[in-house]
This record gives C-alpha cells, sequence and structure tokens, in this order.
C-alpha cells in the first residue's frame, strides 16, 4: 500500500517562501513522475509541477504561473519529493496535493497515488 503524506503548508505574507515535502511509504518515487498539484476554493484542481524520469536523469515541468518561483526535486533516495516555493503571491492560495505514479497521458493527467493535502495560504 502507497501512502503519501504531504507536510510543510502553513500561512506566509507574499513575497515569501514555503518548502513543502511528500513523504512516501509503500515505494519511492525514483523512477516514477512525481507532481505536486493545488486546488484553490471554487476552483478545479490544477497542475503545479512534476519531476519525471528521463534517459540520464529527471526532467521537471512547471504550470507558466510558477516558473521561476517553485523548483520540485527529490531528496537523494528518492523517498521524499520537495516544492520550494518562493516569492509566494495571494493567488498560490490553495491545498497543495502530492502525487506518484503517472497514469499516462503525460505528466498533466492522472495520477494513481494522491497525498491528502496541505494548506498553504498567502496573505497580501
Amino acid at each position: 500500500q502507497v501512502q503519501l503524506v504531504e507536510s510543510g503548508g502553513g500561512l506566509v505574507q507574499a513575497g515569501g517562501s514555503l518548502r513543502l515535502s511528500c513523504a512516501a511509504s509503500g515505494r519511492a518515487f525514483n523512477g516514477v513522475t512525481g507532481a505536486w498539484w493545488r486546488q484553490a476554493p471554487g476552483k478545479e484542481r490544477e497542475f503545479v509541477a512534476a519531476i519525471v524520469p528521463s534517459e540520464g536523469g529527471r526532467s521537471t515541468y512547471y504550470t507558466d504561473s510558477v516558473k521561476g518561483r517553485f523548483t520540485i526535486s527529490g531528496d537523494n533516495a528518492w523517498n521524499t519529493v520537495y516544492l520550494q516555493m518562493y516569492s509566494l503571491k495571494p493567488e498560490d492560495t490553495a491545498v497543495y496535493y502530492c502525487a506518484a505514479v503517472s497514469l499516462g497521458g503525460g505528466y498533466t493527467a492522472g495520477y494513481q497515488y494522491w497525498g491528502q493535502g496541505t494548506q498553504v495560504t498567502v496573505s497580501s
């Protein structure tokens, strides 16, 4: 049984930073796609970032609104995936979800495993 547990959310002022963590039990992220999604109140869940196995390493992808501000990475053992967030804006306020193991169709499509979410609130 794979479980993903997010942590690191909280309340931060605009311009501040947070680092989210996603710890996997039951399997590691090594060799599989890991991703972060978010859902703001009244909105659909949206893709934020993904780290995808590729020949020779891993490739990272971001939604346009977070490029240059967010960084997705993994620890050496690939048991934990991180989302480092800088220059946070009020529009980044959402519940952030970790996801693992793409179901196919690309890194913005479905995932097999999801965490329970962690709240990020950015005040203006």
